[in-house]
């Protein structure tokens, strides 16, 4: 019998791979069994900074696209496709940035997040469905996620992208020779097989995870959400979130967590423009003139506002 097209394409990629390190881990103890982990996970790191001319790539894309009022969006399946849905849900409560910046597409739609969908990854054509409900445009980024580079749905997903006119990103974990679809940027961390044969919730959705982070976080920093090492935009929906900001407050004023609480109550809760006004002594409505003038920017609000002091 002749072998199958997908088994072809399967056998020869490295997340398919047979791991040699781990061969005999079905009669190790716990212990051995976790520290093996564990040093194949160190692998992810190395492979993640192989990659880092890439990933500058791809995050200057997101973050020009962010500049022009665009989006980008995760389309992936199972493990790939959680990690964009988790991503983009953490950005609003991280950077306050809106909901529709960063957005994810998951083969099997909402119940593939919490109960596997396996097939949905073959579908080619819903990816294409999928992806144009979100109306892209040239203005966008998507970003495909895919272990093995061969999903069907996200390849349908990119191919669409690239007709419509938007910035096109792959994430894949095996070599960049592999990849099959046009884009503008592949990042292909390559970790090495997994620990148990072909697991890509592993190492490869470790590297996955890691790379979203990376093009999101530094996206959002080059938008002036970010103020030295502080999140500045961040949204209060919890007292969590409520004192966070106060401390960030104080941290980068010097006021005491009084004084942090009035320049939040008089900012109204904008932690930028309360830590202008207790540095410079502008009232609220300056203040975010002077951050409306900088693209949001703390420390060029700042600059500006010292030069008009001399």
């Amino acid at each position: 019998m002749a072998e199958n097209t997908v088994f072809q394409e399967l056998a020869g990629l490295v997340t398919e791979s047979r791991n040699p390190n781990t061969n005999d881990i079905d009669i190790m103890s716990t212990e051995e069994i976790v520290r093996l982990i564990n040093q194949e996970d160190h692998n992810v790191a190395e492979a993640i900074a192989k990659e880092i001319p890439y990933i500058v790539q791809a995050a200057d894309i997101v973050a020009e696209a962010f500049k022009i009022g665009g989006r980008i969006i995760y389309v992936g399946a199972g493990t790939s496709g959680r990690l964009g849905v988790l991503d983009a849900s953490e950005c609003p409560p991280t950077f306050g940035s809106d909901p529709e910046m960063v957005q994810g597409i998951i083969a099997g739609g909402f119940e593939a997040l919490v109960r596997a969908q396996e097939g949905s990854e073959d579908k080619k054509e819903q990816g294409v469905s999928d992806l144009l409900e979100k109306k892209i445009s040239s203005k966008d980024v998507v970003c495909g996620i895919a272990a093995s580079q061969r999903t069907p749905y996200v390849i349908g997903a990119l191919e669409e992208a690239k007709k419509l006119g938007a910035k096109t990103i792959f994430v894949i974990c095996n070599p960049r020779e592999v990849v099959q679809v046009d884009v503008d940027v592949a990042i292909c961390p390559v970790s090495g097989p997994e620990v148990i044969m072909g697991s890509t919730r592993m190492k490869a959705g470790s590297a996955q995870k890691m790379v979203l982070n990376i093009l999101t976080t530094t996206a959002m920093i080059k938008q002036g959400k970010i103020y030295k090492n502080m999140m500045i935009d961040l949204q209060q929906n919890s007292q969590k979130l409520i004192e966070r900001s106060k401390k960030i407050i104080m941290l980068a004023t010097d006021k005491n967590y009084e004084e942090a609480s009035h320049f939040l109550a008089e900012s109204n809760g904008h932690v930028k423009s309360a830590i202008l006004m207790a540095i410079t002594g502008l009232d609220l409505e300056t203040a975010r003139t002077f951050l409306d003038g900088n693209d949001g920017f703390i420390k060029k609000a700042l600059f500006q506002w010292r030069d008009e002091q001399k």
